[in-house]
């Protein structure tokens, strides 16, 4: 059965011992952070999973790892970012065998990229797995920039590409593709500082590497979103704007790592070239983590 994705959709890092290994033990211990914090959905080996540094082994290790330890309990979606078609193919084969309810999709290019071809890539995938696909349209790391009109077309000729995920951060472009598609194909906000107008113009979720270091927000600003209660859900982002516009600035990865460690949890360095932050970073993502801090009303239910 397909699981449905809608809500807060998490995306942890991928941590690494000292020596640069993957981190299993630390991996678990993340999701299943996470997963206590009441997210609804895991994404591993997104742009915070630092999928673009692995190796073919590590990022393996990192996609049976993430499944294993989500056993379940929430739906999860594995990331796939490659430069070739069969890359990317032998990348989603490996998690659908591994146990993950869908993939999500971002083409990478460094010979720009006809529409046929793009289209051509999400449809070999496709032919490929049984799992359902996610569009994921971020030119900003991709090199690729999908218009509404192409992604479109990508959904109603790949029939297993049924989500989108829209990181361009033009709200304009997420109503443009609701009518292009008769409302029928869900989209999801993957631009932190959009959050509250992408969920209140009908996004059916938000993905995020926030909750790794917040999680009481946002899961508050879905749930306003979803009781109808637009005066909370502005309250509950702008509370968490400062955090989502840091580490959108400094980069995941090596933002919500530094964060973590400022939580007590060693999450490990950024992988190189990434570098861990400077002093002068770490103490301002300290005082926004610390502003952070009892803003949520005791006694207010945030469940969905």
């Amino acid at each position: 059965m397909t699981k449905k994705f809608e809500g807060i959709i998490a995306y942890p890092v991928t941590p690494f011992k000292a020596d640069g290994s993957v981190d299993v033990d630390m991996l678990k211990e993340l999701i299943d952070r996470l997963i206590d914090s009441g997210v609804h959905a895991i994404a591993p080996l997104g742009s915070t999973g630092e999928s673009a540094y692995l190796s073919d082994e590590e990022w393996e290790t990192a996609a049976r790892s993430s499944l294993a330890a989500v056993a379940g309990r929430v739906p999860t979606v594995v990331g796939i970012s490659e430069l070739t078609t069969l890359g990317a193919i032998k990348r989603a084969r490996f998690a659908e065998r591994a146990g993950a309810d869908a993939v999500m999709v971002l083409p990478v290019s460094y010979w720009k990229l006809t529409e046929a071809e793009i289209i051509a890539h999400y449809a070999a995938i496709g032919d490929a797995v049984s799992v359902p696909i996610m569009l994921y349209n971020n030119p900003a790391t991709s090199g690729i920039d999908m218009q509404p009109e192409l992604i479109a077309r990508i959904c109603k000729g790949v029939p297993s590409v049924t989500m989108v995920k829209e990181s361009t951060g033009d709200l304009q472009r997420m109503h443009r593709l609701k009518q292009l598609t008769d409302g029928t194909i869900p989209f999801y906000n993957g631009s932190n500082p959009l959050a509250f107008a992408a969920l209140n113009a009908g996004a059916a979720g938000w993905c995020t590497a926030a909750p790794n270091l917040n999680a009481e927000l946002p899961l508050a600003l879905y749930d306003a979103i979803k009781r109808n209660d637009v005066v909370r859900a502005r309250v509950m982002f702008e509370r968490q704007l400062p955090l989502l516009q840091f580490i959108v600035k400094i980069g995941l990865p090596t933002a919500v790592k530094a964060g973590l460690a400022l939580q007590g949890i060693d999450a490990g360095a950024p992988r190189l070239p990434l570098r861990p932050l400077p002093p002068a970073a770490v103490e301002q993502l300290s005082e926004i983590l610390a502003a952070l801090k009892g803003t949520i009303a005791p006694g207010v239910s945030i469940a969905t």
